[in-house]
């Protein structure tokens, strides 16, 4: 008989709203109920009960855009690495990853996906997203100019199947010779289309959206600024009622009127908070490497020590979603739409996790009354535990 937990007392944010002095009860690795006010379980043979008055029970973290943590980088293409990677973001309440590599040679992103596949047929990652190499040098970011290539859909396709059945998504830039068919092939296969990192006009963005893409990588970063009369990507991606816009919201990357545009012209339930954090994130400031190229932290914020272009993040997701609910004033419920259904849904694994539900992986964190984490549960078992009376 698997043994119960029944967490009580809590706010618990669910799909049709916040329930007040609630419980929830896990059996196993699975969610198994939840009731308003009183108990939804006993304390009995092989139940266990944990009082979590004054705090927040909301969904795990679901990060679709991560390249490192910890010191560590999904690009080194260890599992060692990975795995350090992926206790860092856990302990701050992202159960559930797809690993994010950077620009590279062909080979080297082979090597690497193989080693990050078997980390997803273990079930420690949701899959692999390829950022690069068929993005825009006009847009690189962070990305080693010397390696970017046009997406030939027979180069795609390749690396594609390197990965073994775990590509999730990949970024490219839609207007690149190939472009377009790149999108229509990743389409056809499963993959997720991604438009990013591009200097793609209005009109060819939208045709890209027609040929299936359906992400917008971290929007408003790497990508020409909205205009007036030439709008650019940005709004193209935001109209579109297919595509779910990656944001960063770390105070860094996005202005709050920004952020606050982009939810209200895309609505809650198409934005999907994202890390885009390299191997800074969970550590202090210094000299780290991003793929091929270094990046210096200083206060936190990663940029390439030549150029000096912001190279990704420090940021976690429990950050983004205290800054989300404190800084930007958005509802937690909408904020755990971006930080976990929604990303869930993209990814095609809201009927494993993603909200509270019964039948679904106990994949949980707990929040304080300053939206602190202070217990984080992945499939049942605590990776954090609540520290509480």
């Amino acid at each position: 008989m698997s043994e119960r937990t029944v967490l009580t007392g809590a706010r618990l944010v669910l799909p049709d709203g916040v329930a007040e002095d609630a419980a929830l009860t896990v059996e196993g690795r699975l969610i198994a109920g939840h009731s308003r006010g009183g108990t939804a379980g006993d304390s009995t043979g092989n139940s266990r009960s944990l009082d979590l008055s004054g705090h927040w029970i909301v969904p795990g973290f679901v990060d679709m855009h991560v390249h490192g943590g910890g010191g560590a980088s999904f690009s080194a293409g260890t599992a060692e690495e990975a795995l350090k990677v992926i206790a860092t973001h856990r302990r701050h309440g992202t159960t559930t990853m797809v690993a994010s590599t950077v620009t590279g040679e062909l080979g080297d992103l082979a090597q690497q996906s193989a080693a990050l596949s078997e980390l997803v047929e273990q079930g420690d990652l949701a899959g692999i997203h390829f950022e690069g190499p068929f993005i825009s040098p006009q847009r690189c970011g962070a990305h080693d100019p010397e390696l970017l290539r046009d997406p030939d859909p027979t180069e795609v396709r390749k690396l594609v199947d390197a990965a073994r059945g775990t590509a999730r998504m990949m970024t490219l830039a839609p207007e690149l010779p190939g472009g377009l068919d790149s999108v229509r092939m990743l389409a056809d296969s499963g993959v997720i289309a991604a438009i990013g990192h591009t200097d793609s006009s209005y009109d060819a963005t939208a045709e890209a959206v027609e040929a299936g893409a359906t992400v917008a990588t971290h929007l408003f970063n790497a990508m020409p600024a909205l205009g007036h009369r030439a709008p650019g990507p940005v709004a193209a991606l935001l109209e579109d009622e297919r595509i779910t816009v990656e944001l960063i919201n770390d105070g860094t990357h996005l202005h709050p009127a920004v952020l606050e545009l982009a939810f209200h012209r895309a609505g809650a339930g198409r934005v999907a908070f994202i890390t885009d954090a390299m191997g800074a994130a969970g550590m202090g400031d210094g000299r780290y490497p991003l793929g091929p190229l270094e990046v210096e932290v200083r206060d936190g914020v990663a940029r390439l020590t030549e150029g000096g272009s912001i190279a990704g993040s420090t940021l976690t997701l429990d950050e983004a979603f205290r800054r989300a609910v404190t800084v930007d004033g958005l509802p937690v419920e909408d904020t755990v739409r971006a930080l976990s259904a929604n990303p869930a849904r993209l990814l095609g694994v809201y009927d494993r996790t993603g909200s509270l539900e019964a039948g679904k992986y106990a994949d949980l964190v707990v929040l304080d009354g300053g939206f602190e984490v202070v217990g984080v549960m992945r499939r049942g078992e605590w990776t954090v535990r609540p520290d509480v009376g």
